[in-house]
């Protein structure tokens, strides 16, 4: 099996450990890299992509850079523009939501409130076919 390349862009400490745990428990074959800033996250990508992350999971309430700002910059970056991009935020706002879509954004989750929903919406996201996915609002949650 393919080991999968997940890149996750959060200024909070607490929440990479728990993604970081959610991910091991859900898929064994899976290699995290962690940017805690927006401008991490590019300089990061700027160094290291060729290849390209299977998914990035990107907060937006970041200092720096904050989600929105790497969503346009990678979107409009030619080499990174087919990266999926899951928005992965505690704010779930229709108008932000939307707003995420219309810049790119492959697709948007709460962060859960809970460890197991925080593994069932990661193993839910690394289960999708990004080149069949197509987004459909009801999926968001």
């Amino acid at each position: 099996m393919k080991t999968k390349s997940i890149y996750l862009a959060d200024d909070d400490a607490d929440d990479c450990m728990l993604f970081e745990e959610a991910l091991r428990e859900v898929c064994d074959h899976t290699e995290l890299t962690t940017a805690y800033d927006g401008v991490e996250l590019i300089n990061l990508m700027e160094t290291t992509v060729p290849p390209s992350p299977d998914v990035i999971f990107l907060d937006l309430n970041m200092p720096k850079k904050n989600g929105f700002e790497c969503l346009e910059h990678i979107r409009k970056t030619v080499k990174w523009k087919d990266i999926p991009i899951v928005i992965f935020s505690t704010s779930g706002q229709e108008d932000m939501i939307k707003s995420v879509y219309e810049k790119g954004a492959n697709y948007f989750i709460r962060k859960p409130g809970s460890f197991p929903k925080l593994k069932q919406a990661i193993r839910q996201i690394l289960d999708i076919d990004w080149t069949k996915h197509s987004w459909n609002p009801s999926l968001a949650t």
